[in-house]
């Protein structure tokens, strides 16, 4: 693995490990002995499901608008595993927090994927089809958690959510701190391999449902996406079916992984599903509570 890549990047004098980061078995900025960096990382299992998504952000990143993510450098294969060199990106985690002088930075950064990714001819797969496969509030309303049920209207919105997915442009699908990086007063969006071809209001929801995980209210968080033109286009319903689909995904995969991030994120969804609701759901779930009860 090394031969290969000192194959495609010159000798190296010492790797720096990441602190963050699970998806890759690999991961390190390599110092050449030229004096170069570059970011590599890589998967073991090069033809298992792990390696199919590294080829898949191989495959997109020549659509990627280099100001926004970094320009990928070389692919190469060797013993199994698949490794790809990126150009090093420099800078710190995005602060999604409350008065973060971070905001408006990820911001634009967002504004130029919905302006510049927008009918994007790259091939990646459709995110309603994902979305309809997994269709999260139906599979919880099949399998219930103990002393839960979901409720119809959480699944009608869900339909309306797998039709408002769908579009012709590339979608990140997974913008959060940890995929932003921030080098001076521009963002740096990290970690394509969940992209699919959809609509690019589904990343502004995403990155919503975030900052209120770190703390913003929902009509702060909303706020801050209501100067984004791709959130301005988005239909008052749309936004509300992509809050409702949202939660169930993350209700999903929380009844799935028992992972310390859903103990927050799940709240975060949850409260700002029921602030697009503007209040229904409490309704929904007391008359439900009452029509389950012993005699009822």
């Amino acid at each position: 693995m090394r031969a290969a890549i000192e194959c495609k990047a010159g000798l190296v004098a010492h790797a720096e490990i990441p602190s963050a980061g699970r998806n890759s078995d690999f991961s390190a900025t390599l110092h050449l002995r030229s004096g170069g960096v570059v970011f590599c990382k890589g998967i073991a299992d090069a033809e298992g499901t792990r390696g199919a998504m590294h080829r898949h952000e191989a495959d997109i990143n020549p659509w990627l608008p280099s100001a926004i993510a970094p320009r990928l450098r070389w692919r190469v294969e060797a013993g199994g595993w698949l490794l790809l060199g990126f150009d090093r990106v420099t800078g710190a985690h995005a602060d999604l927090a409350p008065g973060s002088p971070d905001l408006p930075v990820v911001a634009d950064a967002v504004a130029a994927l919905g302006r510049d990714l927008a009918d994007c001819p790259a091939n990646a797969p459709r995110l309603a089809d994902q979305w309809a496969r997994l269709a999260p509030w139906r599979r919880l309303a099949n399998d219930p958690p103990p002393g839960r049920s979901v409720p119809d209207q959480l699944i009608a919105w869900e339909v309306r959510a797998i039709e408002a997915a769908d579009g012709h442009d590339l979608v990140h699908t997974d913008l959060h701190s940890l995929n932003i990086l921030v080098p001076g007063r521009t963002a740096t969006i990290v970690d394509w391999a969940w992209s699919r071809t959809g609509s690019a209001a589904v990343d502004v929801a995403f990155l919503i449902a975030r900052l209120i995980a770190a703390g913003h209210t929902p009509p702060a968080a909303e706020e801050w996406a209501a100067a984004l033109p791709v959130w301005q286009r988005t239909p008052p319903a749309v936004r509300t079916a992509l809050a409702v689909e949202i939660w169930g995904i993350w209700e999903y995969q929380a009844a799935q992984q028992r992972r310390e991030l859903w103990r927050t994120l799940v709240p975060a969804a949850r409260a700002w599903a029921m602030h697009r609701l503007e209040h229904k759901f409490d309704e929904m779930l007391a008359s439900t509570h009452e029509r389950g009860r012993p005699g009822q």
